[in-house]
């Protein structure tokens, strides 16, 4: 199964703010920003059961600058998509959907926003959202994928 996530707010503290991962050395060279408590182990555990992870985000953050990020924790998305690779693949499309997964072949997208469900309801890709405060957040991913998929 190929897994997104998005960035901002989802992993990526901003507006949205929830514990993050400690950051040490590389982390401090590599990277400005930290990322969401959870992330490296999800990532990890996602990989050992053989699933593909991708980073999905309508920023326009280079595809090095976010690989560069996860590597200074240790963890490897395999694909990154951002604004501009969205934007090109779906073409006028774009303009109409701030996500869309399925041109990609991404199975199931992780994000913060509400809005990026209904657009998933209404263009029938799944999504599962990521509440702020939700301190359990990667096992409960974990539980929803097993359940809509065991």
């Amino acid at each position: 199964m190929i897994i997104s996530f998005d960035l901002d707010d989802t992993l990526i503290p901003g507006i949205k703010q929830f514990p993050t991962e400690r950051r040490g050395i590389w982390q401090r060279l590599f990277s400005r920003e930290k990322i969401r408590a959870g992330t490296v182990a999800l990532m990890k555990t996602l990989k050992a059961g053989d699933h593909r992870v991708f980073v999905y985000t309508t920023s326009y953050r280079s595809p090095i600058y976010i690989r560069r990020l996860f590597f200074s924790y240790g963890i490897f998305p395999e694909k990154i998509i951002n604004k501009a690779v969205h934007d090109k693949t779906l073409g006028e499309r774009a303009a109409l959907i701030s996500k869309y997964p399925p041109a990609f072949n991404i199975d199931v997208h992780i994000d913060d926003s509400p809005g990026v469900a209904i657009e998933g309801e209404r263009h029938h890709f799944t999504t599962i959202i990521v509440a702020e405060d939700d301190v359990d957040w990667g096992n409960n991913i974990l539980r929803q994928l097993e359940k809509k998929y065991s």
